[in-house]
């Protein structure tokens, strides 16, 4: 079975929260505060493997979740938790269902991307000790983790793409040029997953795809059309393969038309991509009908080749001049340098407070983690949270939007009263 699009959720690990402790020694009667801090939440790591070739994997297992930190004890911190590390198709767009924001592209072999970051080991109470506070009694709770809610969409990597109506020929032919061995048959039927092979010619080789065959109407989602066009856009070249003797006994040069017009719909930069035509089965077909269709393929001014994929006849010139396309179009592309995907802030600056019914709400990543890290059971804890909050003008902007004394304040899943002292 192939699979090519999954949603999948990724939660990471909330950290471990900090230590209350105090030295305790002998003929040391005031030992200072010792505690020590929290692990840190596990990372989910995604990691794309050539191993790998489809996302069915994701069908029996939708939801992974990395390990919490543990909690500090005493002077001894808390142990990290483990990541959990995805091998996934290289190929692989990872996108955000929720921000509609596609946060990685991993067409490299070996290419990580951390999709969602452990929360961080909460401080013991030796961090908190100052020149106004020498016995903190409070500790700071582990971050929590996220959760990522991420479609996985697999974009198949090859050099040359074959493409072309249901039954052209193009799973004869790869099965013809390469060692692999797609589902053929002598009547109406098309292929239904993307098959891969190898070509091979003296010490050189290339990656050639058979697709899901096209149909009017796939730019449109008809059919296979979007699943096969998402695959044709990693290749570099394109074969069209025209079956010449359809045994519908329509006509080959409007059928090449036909999915000409369809890939040109769905992208105009695909629609430019370097291809030739293969003229399949002309082994059928009488020699003066064959020159005639010919005739009509030479108007497009593209490469032509006549082929039969079942006998193997004219497939060796088909196969150096697709080489030499694929030398080009790769000497064409500069090299780009692997950089790591663009890590997400984990601190979002941005916070903000509107008027609900009853009260205030206090929005932004950065206050709701602030709230969740704070032991909302220690008073200093507490005493703690209002001064940092008061620091970054919260406390000034509830004011000035009229809160008073005994007024309800929501930050999260937090509900609090507001205090001005």
């Amino acid at each position: 079975m192939f699979l090519d699009e999954a949603l999948v959720e990724f939660t990471s690990g909330t950290g471990g929260s900090g230590a209350v402790s105090f030295h305790r020694e002998k003929h040391v009667p005031r030992g200072g505060p010792n505690g020590a801090d929290g692990g840190r939440g596990g990372d989910v790591i995604l990691v794309a493997d050539r191993n790998r070739r489809t996302l069915y994997d994701f069908s029996l297992k939708a939801r992974f979740e990395a390990e919490h930190g543990q909690h500090a004890v005493g002077n001894k911190k808390g142990k990290n938790g483990k990541d959990v590390t995805i091998k996934v198709p290289i190929g692989t767009v990872v996108t955000d269902v929720v921000l509609h924001e596609v946060l990685a592209d991993l067409n490299v072999e070996g290419m990580k991307y951390v999709v969602a970051r452990g929360g961080r080991g909460g401080f013991g109470n030796l961090h908190y000790v100052s020149s106004v506070r020498q016995v903190p009694n409070f500790a700071q709770k582990g971050a929590p983790g996220e959760t990522v809610r991420c479609k996985l969409e697999l974009k198949l990597l090859a050099d040359v793409g074959l493409v072309g109506l249901p039954n052209a020929g193009k799973s004869t032919l790869l099965s013809r040029i390469s060692a692999a061995k797609p589902a053929v048959a002598d009547y109406p039927f098309t292929t239904i997953e993307p098959n891969l092979g190898v070509v091979k010619l003296h010490d050189e080789t290339f990656v050639v795809a058979d697709m899901p065959g096209l149909i009017e109407g796939a730019s449109e989602g008809r059919g296979l059309g979007h699943q096969f066009l998402r695959h044709v856009e990693r290749t570099k070249v394109l074969i069209h393969v025209v079956d010449v003797f359809p045994i519908d006994g329509s006509d080959p040069f409007t059928n090449y038309q036909t999915i000409e017009r369809e890939i040109q719909d769905y992208s105009p930069e695909l629609a430019l991509r370097p291809r030739v035509i293969a003229l399949n089965k002309m082994d059928l077909v009488p020699a003066g009908d064959f020159h005639a269709i010919r005739d009509q393929f030479a108007a497009t001014g593209r490469e032509l080749f006549a082929i039969s994929a079942a006998t193997g006849h004219g497939l060796e010139p088909l196969l150096y001049e697709t080489l030499r396309l694929v030398r080009e179009a790769e000497a064409a592309q500069p090299e780009v340098p692997v950089i790591a995907p663009t890590i997400r802030d984990e601190f979002d600056q941005h916070w903000e407070v509107v008027a609900i019914e009853g009260g205030y709400e206090v929005l932004g990543r950065r206050i709701l983690r602030m709230v969740a890290m704070t032991d909302l059971d220690n008073r200093d804890a507490l005493r703690y949270l209002h001064r940092r909050l008061q620091r970054l003008g919260v406390i000034e902007k509830l004011r000035e939007m009229g809160a008073e004394e005994g007024d309800t304040v929501v930050v999260g899943d937090l509900e609090f009263h507001f205090t001005d002292q």
